[in-house]
């Protein structure tokens, strides 16, 4: 993997890099405001890399590490082009999916060997107990962050996404599949709304629940009949639009052109491409 451009900022370093020998998008350096310090982790080796692309699932992991103000390192994997079916991406992420992690911390002790990680969930819950932040050490405190975490892995993300591509990514309208998923989606929001009157985030204190859910529901917002009708999901979405740190990890990479689904992205996201054995 060649880096092509490495632009140094507070707390992040974007990279712009060939995954299979082609660049896939430029940034425009001057746009980035730069720091003298590197704040960067043990003897100038950045912490974090994190392999992203902007979609919610890349969002969770982006709000976490500005959150926890960690040193990290964007690798861009371009999903509309197939980057995510590199080699090199595949020996860290076997199932062709981004986020996913390398930790370079010594931490373990000296020596060790950089830590790969995928799956969003599992690195949100790595990242909390690595840093003891955004999640309670006491168990029962603990499972509870666990249980609202697994509500949006199994739940939200899976049925949101659905309804999403049936929406705006299918090829023909299918009414069953939309109606499904609609209906699914808006039941889930029904249970987040019900628990938001109980507390003031999913699982009491803000925590890696509310980071893993927030990018997936946030676009209701487009609904406004529905946000009407949940004014404890309203508040909650309010509050969480109004963090810092979660404005830094939304704007990752946010200003890339809009690009139209055709049929190579189509085939490579949903098609023959994306179900070839590798």
């Amino acid at each position: 993997m060649n880096p092509v451009i490495s632009v140094q900022r507070r707390r992040s370093t974007l990279m712009a890099g060939w995954l299979d020998g082609r660049l896939q998008w430029n940034i425009d350096a001057s746009a980035i405001n730069r720091t003298d310090s590197t704040n960067q982790h043990n003897e100038g080796i950045v912490m974090i890399d994190l392999y992203y692309w902007p979609t919610p699932n890349g969002h969770k992991i982006t709000i976490f590490l500005e959150e926890a103000g960690l040193d990290y390192k964007i690798v861009p994997v371009n999903i509309r082009k197939g980057e995510q079916f590199a080699p090199e991406f595949l020996k860290i992420s076997p199932n062709n999916r981004m986020p996913a992690i390398i930790d370079h911390d010594d931490h373990d002790g000296p020596g060790r060997k950089p830590f790969a990680l995928f799956e969003s969930g599992a690195i949100l819950l790595y990242l909390a107990e690595k840093t003891g932040k955004f999640m309670p050490s006491e168990t029962r405190a603990r499972y509870n962050v666990v249980q609202w975490l697994m509500f949006q892995m199994a739940g939200v993300g899976p049925m949101f996404g659905q309804r999403g591509h049936f929406l705006r990514a299918a090829p023909e309208k299918l009414p069953y599949a939309i109606e499904r998923y609609t209906n699914e989606s808006r039941r889930l929001l029904n249970v987040i709304e019900n628990r938001l009157g109980e507390s003031a985030y999913l699982a009491g204190d803000y925590s890696i629940a509310d980071m893993a859910t927030y990018p997936w529901v946030v676009g209701t917002r487009r609904e406004p009949e529905q946000l009407e009708s949940r004014p404890n999901f309203k508040r909650w979405l309010d509050a969480i639009d109004e963090r810092p740190a979660v404005k830094r990890g939304i704007a990752v990479m946010a200003d890339l052109p809009p690009q139209p689904l055709d049929d190579e992205a189509r085939s490579i996201l949903y098609g023959t491409k994306q179900f070839e054995r590798r």
